[in-house]
C-alpha cells in the first residue's frame, strides 16, 4: 500500500519547517541550524554546530550527511582548513573531511545502493567503497578530466568523463564500467566533438546511454548570445551519433523519460521547439513551437510538462506521452523552481530568492491544471528552497490519467493578458493581426497533406466546365480520351506531369520553364521529407502549393 503525500521541506528567511503534502498542507516544526531529524516520528537525531555551511546533501541511502563551507586559505600560505565534512548519520560522527575549494561539483557521488563513491580529485577519479572514505579503492587518471557522472541503478556500476579538448585536439566523452579502468580496450565508448568549452553529461535510468550537451561560451558566427550547442548519443554497446536538431539556436534542456527508450529536447531560437527522439536519435514526436526553455517527465514517464520559466511568464504545458495528447495548460508566474512529487500526480512551482527577492512563494498543482495549495511568503521575508521528501522508485503506483481537472478551495489564477506596445502614432489605428514569431503547431494538430476541405458548389461547377473543355480540346487535337480528374495532393508528381512541347510563344514557354522549375524543387523537398527530415515553415508552404503549379502548368500546356 502506498504512504500518504511526502513531505514538503522549506527553507528561508522565516526558518526551516516541514508541511504536510495534499490534502491536508499543516505546517510541522521549526528546525534552528543543522539538525537531522527522523521524519517518521519527528525526533530530533543529531545537531551540528556548522554556523557557516552553505551545503547539505545526504547520500541515496541516508547513511551519510555531506556539508559544505566557503574554503579560506591560512594567512602563512599554507593550506586552510577542510571545508567538506561527511558525517555518518546514526551517530553523528564525522568520517572524513576534505579540502573542496570550489562549490561546483563539491558532493561526492554515491552510487544508489551506497557500494562506491566517488570524487575528482587533480585529474584523478578517486572511488571509495561501502563509505570507508581512509583507503582510495581505484582511481581513473585521465590527464586534464575535468568533470565525471557516476550511472544510476545496480551493479555494474557505469562512469562517464570528461575532457576538455587543447592545442587543436577535441574534446572527449568516455564510458567506463567499475574498476575496468586500465588497458587501452578499457573504454566501454568514445565520442570526440569540437566545439566544447563545457559538457552535461545525462545518464538514462537503465545506465544504457549517456546523452552529451556539448556547449561553447562563445558562438563565433554571432547568431547566439547564449554561446553554441550540439547534443551527442554515446550508448554502453560503443554506438554513438549526434543528435540532429531541426532548428537552429541554443539547447535549453534535454530530459530522459524513466523508460530509457526515448527523450526530450528544448532547443531553438524563441519560440522554441520541442522533439520527442528515440534511442536512434530518430524523432517520434514533434511539439511544434512555443514560449518554453524547460522539460520534466513525471515519475512514472507517463506525462510530459513542458514550461517557460526564467525570462519566461511560466507557460505550462502537460502533455500524456503515451497518446501524445494536451491535458492542460496551466501558467506558474514568476517560477524558479519545478518539481514532480514522487506520485507522479502532484506539480510543486516556487518562487525563491535570491533569484527573484519579490513575490516568493510556492504552489501545488494537480497536473490537470488545479492548484491545490498556495503559500505567500510576507513581504519582508524570503524564500530560499523548498522540495519533496525523497521516496524511492515503484513505492507510488502510476494512476490512470485523467484530463478532467480535480475539484479545488484555491481559486484560480487567471494570467492578465499581455498588451503589446503600441507606440503613440498607432493607438488611434486599427489592430493588425501580424506576429513576431509563427508559432508552429505540434505536429497532431498540422493540417495533413491530401486533407483538403470539400469544393464548395460553385467550385466543382467551374471544375466539371474546365475539364470539359479540356477534353474538347483533347478531341479537337485527335488525342485519345484519358481521365481527367486530378490524383490526390500527395501522389502528385512534378516528374510525371511535365509536358516537353513547346508553345511557340516566349513568354509562355518561360512561365511553362519556371513552373517546371519550382515543381521540381517540391519534388525534392518531399523526398526530403520522406526520409523524416524536419522541413522549416517556408519550405511546408512551398509544397502545399504544388496543387495550383501543377494546375496551371496544366493550363499553359492545353495551349500548346
Amino acid at each position: 500500500m502506498a504512504p500518504s503525500t511526502p513531505l514538503l521541506t522549506v527553507r528561508g528567511s522565516e526558518g526551516l519547517y516541514m508541511v504536510n503534502g495534499p490534502p491536508h498542507f499543516t505546517e510541522s516544526t521549526v528546525f534552528p541550524r543543522v539538525n537531522i531529524i527522523s521524519v517518521t516520528n519527528k525526533e530530533l537525531l543529531h545537531s551540528f554546530d556548522l554556523p557557516k555551511a552553505v551545503c547539505l546533501e545526504f547520500s541515496p541511502k541516508n547513511t551519510v550527511l555531506a556539508t559544505w563551507q566557503p574554503y579560506t586559505a591560512s594567512k602563512d600560505g599554507t593550506a586552510g582548513v577542510p571545508n567538506l565534512q561527511l558525517y555518518y548519520v546514526k551517530t553523528g560522527t564525522c568520517l572524513k573531511s576534505f579540502i573542496q575549494k570550489k562549490m561546483q561539483n563539491w558532493c561526492p557521488f554515491w552510487s544508489e545502493d551506497e557500494t562506491i563513491c566517488a570524487r575528482n580529485v587533480n585529474n584523478e577519479v578517486h572511488f571509495f567503497e561501502n563509505n570507508n572514505f581512509n583507503t582510495i579503492a581505484n582511481k581513473l587518471h585521465l590527464q586534464k578530466i575535468n568533470d565525471f557522472v557516476l550511472s544510476p541503478g545496480p551493479q555494474p556500476y557505469k562512469v562517464a568523463v570528461y575532457v576538455p579538448g587543447s592545442k587543436g585536439a577535441p574534446s572527449f566523452v568516455r564510458l567506463y564500467q567499475y574498476p575496468n579502468f586500465d588497458g587501452p580496450h578499457a573504454a566501454l565508448a568514445n565520442k570526440s566533438f569540437f566545439k566544447a568549452d563545457k559538457v552535461t553529461m545525462l545518464w538514462n535510468k537503465k545506465a544504457t546511454a549517456v546523452l552529451v550537451i556539448a556547449s561553447t561560451d562563445v558562438d563565433k558566427t554571432g547568431a547566439s548570445y547564449y554561446g553554441e550547442q550540439t547534443l551527442h548519443y554515446i550508448a554502453t554497446n560503443g554506438e554513438s551519433a549526434v543528435v540532429q536538431l531541426p532548428k537552429n539556436g541554443p539547447i535549453y534542456d534535454v530530459v530522459w523519460n524513466s523508460s530509457s527508450t526515448e527523450f526530450c529536447a528544448v532547443y531553438g531560437f524563441m519560440p522554441a521547439k520541442a522533439t520527442v527522439f528515440n534511442l536512434k536519435c530518430d524523432p517520434v514526436f514533434d511539439f511544434g513551437t512555443g514560449p518554453r526553455n524547460a522539460a520534466y517527465y513525471s515519475p512514472h514517464g507517463h506525462i510530459l510538462v513542458l514550461a517557460g520559466f526564467g525570462n519566461l511568464r511560466g507557460q505550462m504545458e502537460v502533455w500524456d506521452v503515451k497518446n501524445y495528447k494536451l491535458i492542460s495548460k496551466p501558467v506558474a508566474s514568476d517560477s524558479t523552481y519545478f518539481a514532480w512529487c514522487p506520485d507522479g500526480e502532484h506539480i510543486l512551482t516556487a518562487t525563491c530568492a535570491p533569484r527573484l527577492r519579490v513575490n516568493n512563494g510556492y504552489k501545488i498543482w494537480h497536473y490537470t491544471g488545479s492548484i491545490l495549495h498556495k503559500y505567500d511568503v510576507p513581504s519582508n521575508a524570503e524564500l530560499w528552497q523548498v522540495s519533496w521528501q525523497p521516496f524511492l522508485d515503484g513505492v507510488f503506483p502510476a494512476k490512470t490519467i485523467t484530463y478532467q481537472a480535480v475539484p479545488s478551495d484555491v481559486p484560480s489564477e487567471e494570467p492578465k493578458a499581455a498588451t503589446a506596445y503600441r507606440p503613440p502614432a498607432l493607438r488611434n489605428k486599427p489592430i493588425t493581426n501580424s506576429k513576431l514569431h509563427e508559432e508552429e503547431p505540434p505536429q497532431n494538430m498540422k493540417p495533413q497533406p491530401g486533407n483538403d476541405k470539400p469544393l464548395s458548389k460553385t467550385a466543382l461547377k467551374n471544375q466539371r466546365k474546365h475539364e470539359a473543355k479540356k477534353a474538347a480540346k483533347q478531341e479537337a487535337r485527335g488525342e485519345k480520351s484519358v481521365d481527367l480528374t486530378p490524383p490526390p495532393a500527395p501522389q502528385n508528381s512534378a516528374r510525371n506531369t511535365v509536358s516537353q512541347s513547346t508553345s511557340g510563344d516566349p513568354e509562355v514557354d518561360k512561365k511553362i520553364k519556371n513552373l517546371k522549375k519550382k515543381l521540381k524543387a517540391i519534388e525534392q523537398l518531399k523526398e526530403q521529407a520522406a526520409t523524416g527530415k524536419q522541413l522549416e515553415k517556408n519550405q511546408l508552404e512551398k509544397i502545399q502549393k504544388e496543387k495550383a503549379l501543377l494546375q496551371e502548368l496544366e493550363d499553359l500546356e492545353l495551349g500548346v
